[in-house]
Parts: C-alpha cells; sequence; structure tokens
C-alpha cells in the first residue's frame, strides 16, 4: 500500500470523525454534473426595457431575431408568450435558463383581459409537470414551471396602475413576484425614493404577496446578514439594462451614454442591477423551493381537491416499452392466470382419463 494510501485511511480514523462531512460535497458534484433548470417571467409594457434587462442580466443574446412591431400593430396585439432558453457555462457549472416574454401585455386600448394568457400559461406548466409526476418517466421531467416572474413598472407614472394592482392580486398566489422599476436613468434619486415608497405602500394597500427574502439564521456572517438586508432594503429594484460597452476614465463598463455623462449598469450608486442581479443568483435555489412547496402544491391541492383525474402523459409506447411498463401486479395477475389454465387442461385430462376407465 502506497504512502498516500496509508495517509488517507489514517485521516479518515480520526477520533469521533465518520465521514459524512463530506455529504455536501458529494451534493455539490452531483448538481454540477446535472445542471440546473430555471425559468424566469419578465411581464411590463412595451418600451420598458425588459429584454435588454434580461441579456444585461445573464450575458447572453435571448432575442437575435426579435421583430419590433409599430404602434398600429401595437394597438391590435394581443397578449403572446414567448419563451426563449438558452444554456449557459461557467466555471464547469450549467444553467439551462428558460425566460418567458409577454410581448403585447398593457399595449392594447383594452387591457382588461390582457393577463389571462398569462395565468394560463402558468396554470399549463403546472399541469404539464404534475402529469409528468404521475406518468412513467419521472426521473427525466423536464422542469418549466415559472420560478420567479419580474413584474416592470413605468417609472413615468405615480405608483402602480390599475392593470398592475389586478395583475399581481390575479398572480400572487402562482408565482414568486419581483417588482422592478424600469428605466431608473430617467429619475434622480429624490424621485425614484419617493416613487419606491409608493409602490411599496400601494402593494400593501392591496394585499399583494410579492416574494419575501428568507431571512437570516442566527450563526450566518456578518457579510451575508449586510447583504440580506441591503436587498431587502432595495424592494421593488430600481433598474436600467444596458449591453453597450463604454470606455470611463480608462476602463470598460456597460453602460448609457447621454451628453450630461454615462449612467453605468453596475454601479449600485446609479441603479439597483447588481442588487437584483445578487438577489436572483443568491436565491435562485430558495425561488425554485417557494413554487414547489408553496405554489405548486396549492395547485396540486386543488387539482386533487376538485376530484379531477390527472389526464395521462401522452407519448408513444414502443414493444420493449410496454413489456417494461408491465407493472409487477399485472405480472403477477398474468402468472396466476396462466396458473388457472393450467389446472384447467390438468382437470379436463383427469376427466377423459374417467370417462375412458368407465364401463
Amino acid at each position: 500500500m502506497s504512502s498516500e494510501s496509508v495517509k488517507t485511511f489514517a485521516s479518515l480514523e480520526t477520533p469521533g470523525y465518520v465521514g459524512f462531512a463530506n455529504l455536501p460535497n458529494q451534493v455539490h458534484r452531483k448538481s454540477v454534473k446535472k445542471g440546473f433548470e430555471f425559468t424566469l417571467m419578465v411581464v411590463g409594457e412595451s418600451g420598458l426595457g425588459k429584454s435588454t434587462l434580461v441579456n444585461s442580466l445573464f450575458l447572453t443574446d435571448l432575442y437575435p431575431e426579435r421583430v419590433i412591431p409599430n404602434a398600429t400593430e401595437k394597438t391590435n396585439q394581443v397578449v403572446k408568450l414567448d419563451a426563449s432558453t438558452v444554456e449557459i457555462e461557467e466555471r464547469g457549472v450549467k444553467l439551462r435558463l428558460t425566460v418567458v416574454d409577454t410581448p403585447g401585455y398593457g399595449d392594447a386600448i383594452d387591457n382588461t383581459d390582457s393577463f389571462r394568457a398569462i395565468i394560463q400559461y402558468i396554470d399549463d406548466q403546472f399541469e404539464r409537470f404534475l402529469r409528468d409526476e404521475s406518468g412513467l418517466n419521472r426521473r427525466n421531467i423536464v422542469d418549466n414551471r415559472i420560478h420567479c416572474c419580474f413584474y416592470f413598472i413605468s417609472p413615468f407614472g405615480h405608483g402602480l396602475k390599475p392593470l398592475d394592482i389586478e395583475f399581481m392580486k390575479q398572480l400572487h398566489n402562482k408565482v414568486n413576484i419581483v417588482p422592478v422599476i424600469a428605466k431608473a436613468d430617467v429619475l434622480t434619486k429624490k424621485e425614484m425614493l419617493r416613487l419606491k415608497k409608493r409602490v411599496l405602500e400601494e402593494i400593501e394597500e392591496n394585499g399583494i404577496k410579492i416574494y419575501p427574502l428568507p431571512d437570516c439564521d442566527s450563526d450566518e456572517d456578518e457579510d451575508y446578514k449586510e447583504q440580506v438586508k441591503q436587498l431587502k432594503e432595495a424592494v421593488p429594484f430600481a433598474v436600467c439594462g444596458a449591453t453597450t460597452l463604454l470606455e470611463v476614465k480608462g476602463r470598460k463598463v456597460r453602460g448609457r451614454l447621454y451628453p450630461w455623462g454615462v449612467v453605468e449598469v453596475e454601479n449600485p450608486d446609479h441603479c439597483d442591477f447588481i442588487k437584483l442581479r445578487t438577489m436572483l443568483i443568491t436565491h435562485m435555489q430558495d425561488l425554485q423551493e417557494v413554487t414547489q412547496e408553496v405554489h405548486y402544491e396549492n395547485y396540486r391541492s386543488e387539482r386533487l381537491a376538485k376530484g379531477a383525474p390527472v389526464p395521462p402523459r401522452r407519448q408513444t409506447i414502443t414493444e420493449n416499452d410496454k413489456n417494461n411498463a408491465v407493472s409487477e401486479k399485472d405480472r403477477i395477475l398474468q402468472e396466476k392466470e396462466a396458473e388457472l389454465r393450467r389446472m384447467q387442461e390438468m382437470l379436463a385430462v383427469m376427466q377423459a382419463q374417467m370417462q375412458q376407465q368407465q364401463p
């Protein structure tokens, strides 16, 4: 045995050491190998910079072939849902990111039913997941449920519009809503603080439940506690996005160039972009857990309480799949039936012999 092997076993034989402290490493390796899935929905009127913000957050181009409709087309446009998926890899960790955009939301003259399609889409993803969970191939379920919804609020008003309030009321029990004030660079700091306060007041007055950042445990380090405190104070996040690289004082920054200066997207003094990205990345797992344990369970409970059967999953089953899909119960029944047939055949043979022996 080599000297390295002896050292390894010696370290494992340390008094009081069993080895389960390595369990997090096993979980980490397995998770990295499998990769992660996350679905983000962005909702808001056209022109608020939704696409630019998403591209800025993940340093990718999710909408390379998008065609912007003109004003006439917008007035007649109905709400469509456009899901774009991209595989992002960073330091060996893979993320399958799906962004669901809602072009047409809030653009029509009559927006009464503009959120119906969005609610239907969220319910459809819950239904699909429920059906897959009840199907045969449960190991390879693709999770397309909406884990987070960025709701974009216009900076040009004096708070929430009736459509904003109605939409969030309809959706707060189905998805994690994160309110975002768009185009933060059009307001002064004082105006932004006043708008944030007004939005929070209206959210509370209307009983709207937005995504609550999880509280810190007492044993967390002070830096993390301070980070969570700052994130909670920043809600609703006032952001602006940009994918253009500009040179400021000898360094490259992403931002927007104006006659009076440059708005740096990743400068905390200019907007909450860094805080929004930190919230999304550091709490991505929690957003998924809340979706699973709260929103999906609510949908599942309502679905089962109604007594409606879960529709079977549509799939093409080959002959091999059919053979593999026979349950243990079916196999036992088949064996019993075969045994019964054998007994009936034996009985028939015995009866024939008895008849031949009779004079």
